[in-house]
């Protein structure tokens, strides 16, 4: 078997705690307000059950399409791991996203996705672009989200 081939989004610098920033990634309900790649998330972010990721169409239309991944790790506030188990036949997606604390308030984010498979050759050449994009955009929008939050409760009152 051929080694996956591997994304990997722009790593961020975030001013925010680590444990503030996991909050933000985790808190599924909010992300219309602020994620552009992943617009919506239905899971019980208990290992082993699904996630079912709400995508914009890869071709720029208004529509999305559900991806069904499975939980395989939950660990915060440094890693959240879920893959597509046998959900697409003749690809396997492993997605881990990255929180790595530098600091009281700063901490880092980044996320990779691994493919596999028979055709993990034709969905890199197809939709490598896109996803690339789409993990630069979540980046950049938790790291403006987080430091936009943080800095509202870090604020003293009347200030």
């Amino acid at each position: 078997m051929s080694e996956p081939h591997v994304i990997e989004s722009v790593t961020v610098r975030i001013g925010a705690p680590a444990e503030f920033v996991w909050e933000v990634l985790v808190d599924y309900p909010r992300y219309p307000e602020w994620n552009p790649y992943t617009v919506k998330v239905v899971t019980t972010l208990t290992v082993g059950d699904p996630i079912d990721l709400t995508l914009p169409s890869p071709d720029g239309s208004s529509g999305t399409f559900v991806n069904r991944e499975h939980l395989r790790v939950v660990d915060p506030p440094r890693h959240l791991r879920y893959d597509t188990g046998d959900e697409l036949p003749g690809i396997f997606a492993v997605r881990d996203q990255w929180i790595e604390p530098l600091g009281a308030a700063l901490c880092t984010y980044r996320t990779t996705d691994a493919f596999s498979g028979q055709y993990a050759d034709k969905v890199i050449e197809v939709s490598g672009p896109w996803v690339k994009a789409g993990f630069d955009a979540v980046a950049h929008a938790l790291k403006a989200r987080a430091e936009q939050l943080w800095a509202r409760q870090a604020a003293p009152p009347g200030g």
